[in-house]
């Protein structure tokens, strides 16, 4: 009876293994287009207080890339305080602009949340190294 049991459960092992193998294979490739992110922040350097985050978009062939919403979250590099959201606005062909607040002198963590027009998604993120006090 224990050797039945055995025998059964190394099948239904095996075929979960099998079925996770084809998944994995059959998986498309990233169909996500190539997008440079190009980005700034104003003041620089940066100081507690209201910022602005200058984001530029451009496609393989370096043309601007219109039609984004993009989702601007600021974190603080150690853990404890909130995340900052922001809605970023299209400014110009590929131009975008977000308005942040840095409640806190320290280095901070920048993330992109991007959905571009044909409804893929993309994140990025960069660091802002030692905002100043005000």
């Amino acid at each position: 009876m224990q050797r039945l049991a055995y025998v059964r459960l190394s099948v239904l092992l095996l075929l979960g293994v099998a079925a996770l193998f084809v998944t994995e294979c059959s998986r498309p490739g990233d169909a996500s287009p190539v997008v440079t992110v190009e980005h700034a922040i104003s003041p620089e350097p940066p100081r507690v207080g209201p910022a602005t985050v200058i984001l530029k978009l451009a496609d393989a062939a370096a043309r601007p890339v219109p039609g984004a919403r993009i989702t601007v979250e600021a974190d603080m590099s150690h853990p404890g305080m909130a995340p900052v959201f922001e809605e970023a606005s299209e400014t110009g062909p590929g131009e975008y602009r977000a308005h942040l607040k840095f409640a806190m002198a320290g280095d901070w963590v920048v993330l992109l949340h991007v959905r571009l027009p044909g409804g893929q998604t993309l994140e990025r993120q960069f660091n802002v190294s030692g905002v100043g006090p005000n």
